[in-house]
């Protein structure tokens, strides 16, 4: 065990190599030994110690911020470049009548302008860049047409009768389908605009959030290395259109407010008809 912290009122403390040096309370300086020095002398345990490193840590905490106000070396960008794999996926199981301009064209599109942003940016996100920033919104935007196509068809097949579909199987498989891809578009949605995406969030440019994690509330250092990633923001996705409301996780703007109740209103709506469909073919 080494003590790597220095406290600020200028103690030195030492390594297994060395004695540190404090203040006592007269300013006279005294030899504090350390653990291998205990060991070698049989020095009684230092008391309080523990204590004293804590709350070195939580003022060295306080000063400099928590990991999702400054900069850091960013998030990898393979999480949320699986998602959208995953969603590509997805779009190319649907029907063809539930797709605009036939099943492959879009989504090879968004395969493109994927590889394009993997090619210049491949493993981490630790800076602001305004092109491949665009290549994403893009991208994000390019698969919100397909789906928001994919469930106005389907509704509208359901209200009229036109989507004939009478395994109810096939309905509630493309059903989920269509639910899915909502989540990941929605989740891509928040990583991409929150404090200004993941390259800004890295350089630490916005200090306001746009959502509030419940880690962001912790005043102890527990999380005091966390930020926010792709992850999150797909558990935040998720949850909003499962509960059809926010769980642990709040928005603060009125972008994320919009945004979370639209998806809580697609899901709702996409989950009620497509459910109700099935057990009507099921009777």
């Amino acid at each position: 065990m080494a003590w790597s912290i220095t406290p600020p009122s200028g103690e030195i403390v030492g390594s297994r190599e060395s004695r540190a040096l404090s203040r006592g309370p007269g300013g006279d300086t005294q030899a504090v030994t350390g653990p291998a020095d205990d060991e070698e002398h049989g020095a009684a345990p230092i008391t309080g110690m523990s204590s004293e490193i804590e709350r070195w840590e939580n003022r060295v905490a306080a000063e400099v911020g928590p990991a999702w106000r400054r900069a850091t070396q960013g998030e990898s960008r393979w999480p949320a470049t699986l998602a959208i794999l995953v969603m590509i996926a997805l779009q190319l199981r649907l029907p063809d009548d539930l797709t605009p301009l036939g099943r492959y064209v879009l989504p090879a599109v968004e395969l493109v302008l994927l590889v394009v942003i993997v090619a210049v940016n491949p493993r981490r996100i630790n800076r602001r860049d305004p092109g491949v920033r665009l290549l994403g919104l893009a991208l994000i935007g390019l698969a919100s047409v397909v789906n928001a196509w994919s469930v106005a068809r389907l509704i509208r097949g359901l209200l009229d009768a036109t989507f004939a579909v009478n395994d109810p199987q096939l309905l509630l498989s493309t059903g989920a389908n269509i639910w899915l891809t909502n989540v990941i578009v929605f989740a891509l949605w928040y990583w991409e605009l929150d404090r200004g995406g993941p390259g800004s969030r890295a350089t630490g440019e916005d200090p306001d959030p746009d959502f509030l994690f419940p880690q962001m509330a912790e005043t102890s250092i527990d999380f005091h290395h966390w930020e926010p990633e792709f992850v999150d923001y797909a558990y935040v996705s998720f949850t909003n259109a499962a509960a059809f409301s926010p769980t642990d996780t709040m928005p603060l703007t009125r972008w994320a407010k919009l945004a979370m109740m639209l998806q809580s209103a697609v899901s709702l709506v996409t989950a009620v008809l497509v459910i109700a469909r099935a057990v009507n073919i099921l009777h």
